[in-house]
């Protein structure tokens, strides 16, 4: 599952240069082929299994995002409980259920979008996870992150706890040195990226 530009209202209309940051990495996303799809996931799912957390938040990823559902079996075959995010019929934080392997999850809101389908915990489950892994576009060196633009996780992060770990999982090329913000963005505390593994945030401090 990942943020979507459908059901797109936000609180209030945000800088020009986000869209342009958006643009440019969306056409470079549409440049990846299936080989490198691949051999990132593999490295994915290398790097994920050396987190240890007792419950991780994660996603399906969707269409270009790196990764795959491999992922998720190597979290939980380290013995993590993996919830996964369910949309919300209209725009709001998002709900969690847990992932208990590949026939648990179906179709949701968003054609392509994978969710799991046992009991919905409800969006404050959030605050007993230890570690978020989550879906961007990019992240600048101070931790903040670029999203597809819904606000699903934008509404959703306020509820973790202050002790968190919040992961973005992203290219090695889409760690960039600055991102415009807003007041609302919620900083990351480490980048994912097949490359580098696990990238501690802000750099340079």
């Amino acid at each position: 599952m990942t943020d979507t530009d459908n059901d797109r209202p936000r609180r209030v209309p945000e800088p020009a240069g986000k869209a342009r940051w958006r643009a440019e990495l969306a056409a470079r996303r549409a440049a990846i082929g299936p080989g490198q799809q691949v051999s990132e996931a593999h490295a994915l799912a290398g790097k994920v299994a050396e987190l240890t957390a007792g419950t991780v938040c994660c996603y399906v990823p969707f269409g270009s995002e790196p990764g795959a559902i491999t992922l998720l079996d190597v979290l939980r075959e380290a013995g993590a409980r993996v919830l996964l995010p369910i949309v919300p019929p209209a725009p709001g934080p998002l709900d969690w259920a847990e992932y208990t392997g590949t026939s648990s999850l179906v179709t949701g809101r968003f054609k392509g979008v994978l969710e799991p389908d046992g009991p919905r915990l409800g969006p404050r489950a959030l605050a007993t996870v230890d570690r978020i892994l989550l879906p961007a576009l990019a992240v600048d060196h101070s931790g903040v992150r670029l999203g597809r633009g819904a606000g699903y996780y934008d509404r959703s992060l306020p509820l973790a706890a202050a002790t968190t770990d919040l992961v973005a999982v992203i290219r090695d090329t889409e760690l960039v040195p600055s991102l415009p913000a807003e007041s609302h963005d919620v900083r990351m505390n480490a980048a994912l990226t097949p490359g580098e593994g696990l990238i501690r945030l802000p750099l340079g401090n």
